[in-house]
């Protein structure tokens, strides 16, 4: 695509009159995949406008790692929708250079959405990026961060921990760099399956506890 075609692009966006306008255009320069419209998508995640926002969380996921240092230099500290966006766009790509970024968030942004983005990331990160050091201390800290939110008082941020748990440990099991995690992680499942306030919540956490039991079998041979 030429110069004029990306610039045509944000014209658009520019010159959008309408919340629907908005919206098709920012999708527009989405669908056209282009790294160089990448500031321009991150601008749209801060418009008064969720379509908008998440045809551009959609875009900058198509681009994968080549957003995450844009994501992480713009991440806005005001804007706590577009912050929220950010995460959501983060985690989705799960490049590992973005985790000290969802640590953070998932402990300590004000926006309950930017936490519970963040929480729902960190155990789903592409992990084979790093190098086995990395990874193994990379895991600790995720896995710390992930058994101090799963006693959140908001079930909401409750229930995104069981998610990242469960998918922390099927990374583990494919590694087994370290199988005190694996106990600290099933140990908690369990308890919040039995223990959790919240139906959902306990629910979900007996579902990760049947996924586990599932990983932990040998498997058949034919």
């Amino acid at each position: 695509m030429t110069d004029s075609s990306l610039s045509a692009l944000i014209h658009a966006i520019d010159q959008a009159d309408s919340p629907v306008r908005l919206m098709t255009a920012v999708r527009a320069l989405a669908d056209a995949r282009l790294e160089e419209g990448i500031p321009a998508l991150i601008q749209a995640l801060g418009y008064n406008n969720p379509g908008a926002a998440v045809m551009a969380v959609n875009g900058l996921v198509q681009l994968s790692e080549v957003a995450v240092q844009p994501l992480l230099e713009q991440l806005d500290g005001y804007n706590y929708g577009a912050r929220a966006y950010a995460i959501r766009a983060l985690a989705a790509i799960a490049d590992p250079r973005a985790l000290d970024a969802l640590l953070d968030a998932a402990v300590n942004d004000f926006a309950p959405s930017v936490r519970r983005a963040a929480i729902k990331g960190i155990g789903s990160l592409h992990w084979q990026l790093l190098a086995e050091d990395d990874r193994a201390i990379a895991q600790t800290h995720v896995l710390e961060t992930l058994l101090l939110v799963s006693s959140d008082p908001d079930w909401a941020n409750r229930y995104a921990a069981v998610v990242g748990l469960q998918a922390l440990a099927v990374a583990l099991a494919k590694t087994a760099i370290d199988t005190s995690h694996v106990s600290q992680l099933s140990t908690r499942l369990a308890a919040l399956a039995q223990t959790d306030p919240d139906p959902a919540t306990k629910a979900r956490a007996r579902m990760a506890q049947q996924h586990l039991r599932q990983l932990s079998q040998p498997l058949l041979v034919a």
